[in-house]
């Protein structure tokens, strides 16, 4: 059922394209700021191997966010789900790339120094827990992807073929 599903939804060329781009812009902007990715002084890749565990971690939340926003976006237009029932993936996503664009040194600097104390806080408190506020941001996505995938089924009426 699950197949059939996501056959339906990314046999749709804009659903595919939304995905990959959704996982194209969040994987560059979370590795770019975890800094694995360098665009100066020319393009490149780099994973230190006490790294590997938070690199994975930044593809999965990445390629789940681009599925399950495919996912949302059909049941919203197509299915006439509402936004709220579809809420999940995209609070999954924000987790995501909150955890990993708030523990990096620019952005935690400015962060401290716009909200002072309480940005400080903030940027300490994403900074250590940056591994489990990503698992939990995948946990959210998979939980969001399982109920669009079932909602679709549902509302389709895929069938297996013999």
């Amino acid at each position: 059922m699950q197949k059939q599903a996501l056959g339906l939804v990314f046999s749709n060329v804009p659903y595919t394209m939304l995905a990959i781009g959704v996982f194209v812009g969040l994987f560059l902007f979370l590795a770019y700021m975890s800094q694995f990715l360098f665009f100066e002084p020319k393009f490149f890749l780099y994973v230190e191997e006490s790294e590997i565990l938070n690199f994975i971690l930044i593809v999965a939340v990445a390629s789940l966010s681009g599925i399950v926003t495919s996912l949302s976006i059909y049941r919203i237009r197509l299915l006439g789900e509402s936004v709220k029932k579809s809420g999940s993936g995209f609070l999954g996503t924000a987790i995501g790339a909150g955890a990993g664009a708030c523990s990096c040194g620019s952005i935690g600097f400015a962060m401290a120094s716009a909200f002072g104390a309480a940005g400080g806080v903030a940027t300490s408190f994403l900074s250590q827990y940056e591994i489990p506020l990503r698992l939990v941001s995948i946990a959210i996505l998979v939980y969001a992807y399982y109920l669009a995938i079932r909602d679709i089924s549902g509302k389709c009426k895929i069938t297996k073929s013999p």
